[in-house]
């Protein structure tokens, strides 16, 4: 049997020795052989830096998204195949498709999170502009650029397709290539969607490689534009993280690892109340969804020591239900774990657990299996353990990466608090109440060890996505033992493969190096308004200069009964000479808007489709009756749209009175149309 094939320097590179034979989960039988003899790991590293990089920065992040969208779609017409594949796994149909669909997801997440959160272009300005000197000719701002290096990527065995997609997903929109390298056990799964991807010929050649086997000395070549993110057991994640290479050259470094994550049942749900099923139902999938392998799975299970009884034995009712087998057998509820070697390493780590506890639910040794051989596959049986000692060391420290879970007893939310902490850091922990209070005291006590905390009741269970569902918008990570990274976490996760460099320099410089008007900078008035512009005919800096209009005490009180908005400041002068602020009437501040709005339109039809919105929007000054207002409107950022006729358009607006000072200031956001395609 042929080792898999890795991608690497743009080819397909099949290894010429026999390779380390790889297993189905479920049974037993050899199903593909793995090796990374022959790969040069350099020559790989520096095709994605030379041919990858260069061919991800010419694009725009809009480009890009739009790319990781038709890539998502693509694999979504392949989902059966792969959940096929994935069954060879031990997975059962709704496990596979966690990880199918799920990877799926954070494609088109990303995708659409690139076209509306980032602009249609090559640089990301990040923040507002600092002023750095008196006279306003001195600035700073931060502007964020792709690596020019590889993302490394090292997956771990449970989710072989969410894992790559994962990662891949924010380093392509930063404008970074991949170099994947899966987990041994399960390679196959992700060598079969890696094939897929590259068979669509939709990722540019460069932006994805792949290595199945060893890592040979993959580390050895990074250089300080490389990065690498890793996903599997802390002692490996510790090992990787001190390479010298690593270490010497600042490679940067994340990591996503083991995590002895927590549900804390509240006291206030008893038996009877919803939250108290909720837990417990949570608890069981936790257990048993991917049989256990889950790095968020929950292996502490916190309960008021007065409910212990209670809880154990709806847990042991509800597990008793749970039918583990062959996959693909309708009744089953829970697979295999991934391979024989597993399961004893699982049976390795609750060996330890149970000097401090006892098994309540569930036989190491033993399991009833529907439609397979309980030996020759990597089946074993839910456990669940019970330490009525929660002050030991082992269910804080031990790890059995299976269906194994230990309900341990607290007194007060201070309490578990402190046995949360005790896990060192975790990927999530839940807290599963209706006491608004109590949850407050764990959640902000609890925060500073976990990277993410699910608050689960009645009202947000029906939509919750569940204490083991990263979603692509928040970070997954977490601190201390769980590997100290940040994964995902919508832009968190695009910056992490993006310098950060602060520029100096004047206004009209800034203007030019970021592409958005600087404060300071030149305005540009021509005979021709902008708003009969269309967009490819517009330039940062563009303005109309309109005024002066004269505020009268009439205008006031005719806005004020038009719109309702009889606020003592515009209509009652006693009041308002009283109030520190105005010391007499003043104009309505939306009343500005509105005259300014009046001032810098052109009325005419045109290019201008819409306005869409204000933001940042700012009264400075008070408008009182008879001050006279100018407005200054600058296009600061246009933003064309993929495959639209139309763009975004950013218009720097500043209102002042005959004084200079400034009474308004915002941003004001339209749609202006491309130019017509001449027929020909």
């Amino acid at each position: 049997m042929a080792p898999l094939p890795s991608y690497v320097s743009g080819t397909w590179h099949v290894p010429p020795d026999e390779g380390a034979p790889l297993t189905d989960a479920v049974t037993g039988e050899e199903i593909g052989r793995l090796s990374s003899t022959g790969i040069d790991m350099a020559a790989a590293l520096e095709h994605g830096r030379r041919t990858g990089g260069p061919a991800l920065r010419e694009l725009t992040f809009h480009q890009r998204a739009a790319l990781l969208k038709q890539l998502g779609l693509h694999l979504r017409e392949h989902r059966e195949e792969l959940y096929a594949l994935s069954a060879r796994t031990g997975a059962t149909l709704a496990d596979s498709r966690i990880d199918v669909d799920g990877g799926i997801g954070v494609l088109l997440a990303y995708a659409s999170k690139g076209k509306r959160e980032l602009p249609n272009d090559t640089v990301l300005v990040d923040g507002d502009v600092e002023p750095l000197s008196k006279g306003g000719t001195f600035a700073g701002r931060h502007v964020c650029t792709p690596l020019e290096g590889v993302a490394v990527q090292i997956n771990a065995f449970n989710f072989p397709v969410w894992g790559p997609l994962e990662k891949l997903a924010p380093a392509f929109l930063a404008g970074m290539p991949s170099l994947v390298k899966p987990a041994p056990q399960t390679a196959y799964l992700s060598a079969r969607l890696v094939e897929l991807i590259i068979g669509s010929g939709i990722l540019p050649e460069g932006t994805l490689q792949l290595v199945c086997g060893g890592p040979g000395d993959l580390l050895d070549h990074l250089t300080e534009q490389d990065l690498v993110a890793f996903t599997g057991s802390a002692a490996t994640g510790h090992m990787l993280r001190a390479h010298p290479v690593v270490i010497g050259r600042s490679v940067r470094f994340t990591a996503e690892a083991d995590s002895l994550n927590c549900s804390i049942l509240g006291p206030d749900a008893r038996p009877g109340t919803a939250e108290f099923d909720l837990f417990v139902k949570q608890l069981v999938t936790e257990m048993t969804v991917k049989a256990g392998q889950k790095c968020t799975a929950i292996r502490r299970a916190l309960v008021p020591s007065g409910l212990m009884d209670e809880v154990a034995g709806a847990v042991r009712e509800r597990l008793a239900r749970v039918r583990v087998g062959v996959p693909s057998h309708p009744d089953v509820r829970m697979g295999a774990l991934v391979t024989l070697e597993q399961r004893q390493e699982v049976r390795r780590q609750l060996k330890k657990l149970l000097d401090a506890g006892r098994i309540v639910f569930g036989d190491p040794e033993h399991v009833e299996v529907l439609g397979a051989d309980a030996e020759r596959g990597a089946f074993l049986s839910p456990i669940l353990l019970r330490a009525d000692d929660a002050g030991r060391a082992e269910p804080h420290e031990v790890e059995a990466f299976g269906p194994v879970s230990t309900l341990l007893p607290y007194d007060g939310a201070e309490q578990a608090v402190a046995l949360a902490a005790r896990g060192r850091g975790s990927l999530v922990g839940s807290v599963v109440t209706a006491d608004a209070g109590f949850a407050r005291r764990v959640v902000l006590g609890a925060a500073p060890w976990h990277g993410r905390l699910l608050v689960l009741n009645e009202e947000d269970a029906k939509e919750s996505t569940g204490h083991g569902s990263p979603m692509p918008g928040l970070v997954h990570g977490g601190p201390g033992r769980a590997g100290g990274g940040e994964e995902m976490g919508g832009m968190r996760g695009v910056l992490h493969h993006m310098q950060r460099t602060a520029v100096q320099a004047g206004p009209s410089m800034l203007s030019a190096i970021t592409g958005r008007w600087t404060p300071g900078a030149p305005r540009v008035q021509a005979d021709v308004h902008p708003f009969r512009k269309h967009l490819e005919d517009l330039r940062v800096g563009d303005t109309v200069i309109a005024g002066p209009r004269t505020v009268t005490l009439d205008d006031i009180e005719h806005f004020a009964e038009f719109t309702g908005d009889t606020f003592y400041a515009h209509m009652d002068e006693e009041a308002a000479k009283a109030n520190p602020f105005f010391g007499g009437r003043v104009a309505h501040g939306y009343l500005v808007v509105s005259f300014a709005a009046g001032l810098f339109v052109s009325p005419e039809p045109g290019p201008v489709l819409a306005n869409y919105g204000l933001e940042n929007l700012r009264f400075l000054t008070p408008t009182f009756p008879g001050d006279e207002l100018t407005v200054k409107l600058t296009a600061k950022q246009i933003t064309p749209r993929e495959n639209a006729d139309y763009g975004e358009v950013r218009w720097d607006t500043e209102v002042t009175r005959q004084d200079g000072k400034v009474v308004a200031a915002y941003d004001v956001l339209t749609l202006v149309a491309k130019r017509p395609e001449e027929t020909p």
